[in-house]
């Protein structure tokens, strides 16, 4: 009995003639999108990381809608809050998920596996982050919806605003998580990790703007990446704007984090 042929495509690999003719390995593009789709459903069916990615900031975005304090300017709370845990979702799935998986990933030698195949150090990266953004969809959507049953309505003309500090704060934190991943031990990036995200949600104007903050700490958070990312998210929700000086910041951040990732990041302990 032969073996059908299979018609070729992007995720499928084309066979030559014969059924004992080797087949020709996917192509760049589909390895990529098949990495993707798996660290996207390892983070989905991991209850750890979903409690990190969606539910504490739900749980932070009722809360702080609903709690008296702290004081937001105008009686709609949930205009000023939802973009603060929008922030802190990216935080969740580009630093904190993303930092402590790549670095047990390290640990375990998987990384250094990863580099000798096909998908190569370069596709395992790109798929890390189209993993991320593929979350970030399911976080904006779950968030959404709930803000939405808050009373929160930010209207199309805050999509350009969301869009450009949702790309540019997921790229930034994603190369903080990098560089945690690849220059400490596992265990030291899952505590720093967690309370990196603690110091941020709390103390870095995520939740809370850092115009509310007291002087000179409100200076020092607005120039922080978390505080930009906030900052930016807050603007472009309320104002329909771009900020572009927050958007400068978080830019100039993620640079410098790259470089440092470039330069210090080991594949393997």
């Amino acid at each position: 009995m032969t073996t059908p042929d299979v018609p070729a495509g992007p995720d499928v690999p084309a066979r030559a003639a014969g059924p004992d003719a080797p087949a020709r390995a996917a192509g760049p593009a589909a390895r990529v999108r098949a990495q993707a789709g798996f660290n996207a459903a390892t983070i989905l069916r991991n209850g750890e990381q979903l409690l990190v990615t969606i539910v504490l900031p739900a749980l932070a975005l009722v809360g702080l809608t609903m709690a008296p304090v702290p004081e937001f300017a105008g009686p709609d709370r949930v205009t000023w809050v939802a973009p603060g845990v929008l922030a802190l979702a990216i935080l969740s799935a580009a630093f904190t998920g993303q930092a402590i998986a790549t670095g047990f990933d390290r640990r375990y030698g998987v990384l250094r596996l990863l580099g000798t195949t096909p998908l190569g150090r370069d596709g395992f990266l790109a798929g890390r982050v189209l993993a991320v953004l593929a979350i970030e969809v399911v976080q904006f959507v779950v968030l959404g919806a709930v803000a939405a049953l808050l009373g929160w309505r930010p209207g199309p003309a805050a999509l350009p605003g969301v869009l450009a500090f949702g790309l540019v704060g997921t790229a930034t934190f994603v190369a903080l998580a990098l560089l945690f991943a690849g220059t400490l031990r596992a265990e030291a990036v899952l505590a720093l990790a967690n309370l990196a995200w603690a110091l941020m949600a709390g103390a870095g104007g995520v939740l809370v703007p850092a115009a509310r903050y007291p002087a000179p700490w409100d200076r020092i958070v607005a120039l922080l990446p978390p505080g930009a990312l906030a900052d930016g998210m807050r603007a472009a929700t309320i104002e329909h704007a771009v900020a572009w000086g927050p958007l400068a910041v978080l830019a100039g951040w993620g640079l410098l984090f790259a470089l440092a990732t470039v330069r210090l990041f080991r594949w393997s302990d």
